[in-house]
């Protein structure tokens, strides 16, 4: 299978992910691999990983952090630059992040800033990191609940996407993953869109390669998030608040990334219908394809008054306005739109009913 091109990096898929680690690491004469995991990848991927290299160059230095949005933070960055230093870690050595979104932009950021930048290399384990995280360059960590406010865009030197890890998670993790993957084909491509939404195998090769490929084809034209790659954003304005809202509320439950952007989906949708001439019956085909997939949440006044009033924390907003990327049919997306306040709670009301 052939790679994927990036800006400046390769996503290498399956068994040339592998052969191309072995010989990217064994000629490059690095002075320490380092390897960061959390809990999970250290019981279900790291041995995998390890057996697959073991016998063409060898892992200096482990470090686990734990996992969960909850600790994307700078007191765990803290701990891994503190690991690297106490390990010998200089601008020699190469940083291998093994794990899903979380540790992929945390490990990013980690060896961007370390010695003011050491390379390092993705291996995404989720099928969420696998589609999103592993294009773009994008790594950081979140300010309280607040999503990721401090980071940096700094591209690894490879991604490698090996689909066989997606047999270590919980099918309610592989449904977060297919959220984004819905997503590239709402803001990209209405075929691709077509073919996802009865879907019941949410991680196939084929549609993982498909979607790193639309996410690559944004990226490429536009590597700093200056016009077109804010389409990626569709749902993540209304979804990432109602992520941050969960996260810090006890009595509510806490929703995964992909579950979170469901939503947001759905209620951008109603707002591209109202602005930007999406039509009722598209609309209606987005509310029924995620609500088939995706339980519905349960938001009372309360609750949609805060996620209201943490729109003003987004990354896209400019000059005081909170900036939303709409639909103005499926596979065409627009941004920078601007939407009045009182369509916010109409779209939470057509979300409910």
């Amino acid at each position: 299978m052939e790679s994927i091109k990036s800006q400046s990096h390769e996503v290498y898929l399956e068994e040339l992910a592998e052969a191309t680690l072995r010989q990217f690491v064994a000629k490059s004469n690095y002075s320490k691999v380092f390897v960061l995991v959390d809990e999970n990848t250290k019981k279900h991927c790291l041995p995998l990983l390890v057996k697959k290299i073991e016998a063409q160059f060898a892992i200096d230095s482990i470090f686990e952090i734990k996992p969960g949005e909850e600790h994307k933070h700078i007191n765990t960055c803290m701990l891994v630059w503190q690991w690297l230093s106490d390990q010998g870690g200089d601008r020699k050595s190469l940083l291998i992040n093994l794990g899903g979104g979380v540790l992929t932009d945390l490990g990013g950021f980690v060896a961007s800033t370390f010695k003011r930048g050491i390379d390092f290399i993705n291996i995404p384990t989720t099928l969420l990191s696998m589609v999103d995280a592993s294009v773009g360059g994008k790594t950081g960590v979140d300010l309280g609940v607040l999503k990721n406010q401090i980071g940096v865009i700094n591209q690894p030197e490879m991604v490698l996407v090996l689909p066989e890890f997606l047999s270590t998670l919980e099918e309610r993790q592989l449904r977060s993953g297919f959220a984004e993957m819905l997503k590239h084909g709402l803001i990209k491509d209405e075929t691709y869109w077509k073919s996802l939404r009865d879907c019941s195998d949410y991680g196939t090769t084929n549609t993982i390669k498909k979607s790193i490929a639309i996410k690559n084809e944004v990226v490429t034209q536009d590597p700093t998030e200056q016009g077109i790659r804010k389409i990626l954003n569709f749902g993540h304005t209304l979804g990432h608040a109602i992520e941050s809202y969960c996260l810090d509320t006890p009595d509510k439950k806490t929703l995964l990334h992909g579950e979170a952007i469901a939503v947001g989906m759905i209620l951008e949708g109603y707002l591209s219908h109202k602005l930007q001439g999406l039509s009722g019956l598209s609309l209606q085909e987005i509310k029924d394809t995620f609500l088939n997939h995706f339980d519905r949440a349960e938001f009372n006044k309360q609750d949609i008054d805060c996620i209201i009033d943490l729109l003003k924390y987004d990354k896209k907003n400019s000059h005081g306005d909170v900036n939303f990327v709409l639909l103005q049919s499926i596979g065409k997306a627009v941004t920078d739109i601007k939407v009045p306040e009182d369509l916010f709670h109409e779209a939470f009301a057509y979300y409910k009913e």
